[in-house]
């Protein structure tokens, strides 16, 4: 696991963007099938499991729309 450590008295600002867990995701998009209205997955990370769980929905029937990188 990386680390930083920080030397220096000045306070540290700003913000970090976090994925979406894997797992949670995989689960998720396959979730979406007992819902009879549309779902929309945000905050999806880009990972090969996730790709090929949209495959299996489109050969199943499903409408799948990718609206961004990260949204489903």
């Amino acid at each position: 696991m990386e680390k930083f450590v920080i030397n220096g008295g000045i306070p540290l600002r700003g913000t970090v963007n976090i994925s979406g867990a894997k797992n949670a995701a995989v689960a998720l998009v396959a979730a979406t099938i007992l819902c009879d209205e549309p779902c929309v997955l945000e905050n999806v990370p880009e990972i090969s499991d996730i790709t090929k769980c949209l495959k299996i929905l489109r050969e199943m029937g499903a409408e799948v729309k990718l609206i961004d990188r990260h949204t489903i």
